[in-house]
């Protein structure tokens, strides 16, 4: 917990460029705007959370909508609960603007070239992942002087593997090449299951694209109630709604 009262963890890997993975911690902090709470409380958050990471800096966010969508963030946009552009992943190689995605079990991914000058955020889940949602992220950085071999990334909480059961029918999106990322749980109702690797799948992705650095922060958003919101420890519960966390990432 930081002096500012934020949840705020931090990777190594990106050292060089201001950023944070943001928890609700022990102020049930919710910032997304489809999240439980008044609008005005979570833009205020959101907004506080973007000074803490850089002073000054304007949070810029998409409306996310689990595509393949990566959007170069020129100058920032109001962070307003509804008409924010569509997408996935922003890039930016301008000072000042902090972009970040909201997330809730899929994994939120940080990007840098801190000698370019370049950031990028991710949320990625099964679905954006397998669609290109990451490759699409890094070619948009490199269109803005990035380049792979000096580029990290960080996945910040993510529901882990042990947390992730899944059946048949959500197998069958997969391919062979992909079966390291299944490991046998028991069956159910008379079902199969598994338990998936989400960041362990993201993590091979980047590690094909040759990335300078892959850091994965290890944090189990389902399993760590008292720190992470999770949708699926939410839809368990029965509850009508459920919190997001937010990660944030600014050009040096």
């Amino acid at each position: 917990m930081s002096s500012s009262g934020f949840d705020v963890e931090r990777s190594d890997a990106l050292r060089l460029v201001p950023h944070g993975f943001f928890g609700a911690g022990a102020q049930a902090h919710q910032f997304g705007y489809g999240g439980p709470g008044e609008v005005a409380t979570v833009a205020a958050l959101r907004a506080s959370a973007a000074d803490h990471v850089r002073t000054g800096a304007r949070v810029v966010t998409p409306h996310q909508t689990h595509s393949t969508i990566v959007l170069p963030v020129a100058e920032p946009w109001d962070d307003t609960a509804t008409g924010r552009p569509e997408g996935d992943a922003l890039v930016t190689d301008q000072p000042g603007i902090a972009i970040g995605v909201v997330t809730a079990d899929c994994a939120p991914v940080l990007f840098a070239d801190a000698h370019a000058g370049v950031v990028g955020a991710a949320h990625a889940g099964w679905r954006g992942a397998m669609g290109g949602i990451l490759s699409n992220t890094i070619a948009a950085m490199e269109s803005l002087g990035a380049d792979r071999s000096r580029m990290v990334a960080a996945i910040g909480p993510t529901i882990a593997q042990a947390s992730y059961e899944v059946d048949a029918p959500f197998r069958e999106h997969f391919t062979p090449g992909d079966d390291a990322h299944f490991a046998p749980a028991a069956e159910r109702e008379g079902k199969a299951r598994w338990h998936f690797d989400l960041p362990g799948y993201i993590a091979a992705q980047l590690e094909r694209a040759a990335l300078r650095s892959v850091h994965d922060l290890a944090r189990d958003t389902f399993a760590e109630s008292a720190r992470y919101h999770s949708y699926r420890r939410a839809s368990q519960a029965g509850l009508p709604n459920y919190g997001r966390q937010i990660s944030l990432i600014a050009s040096p």
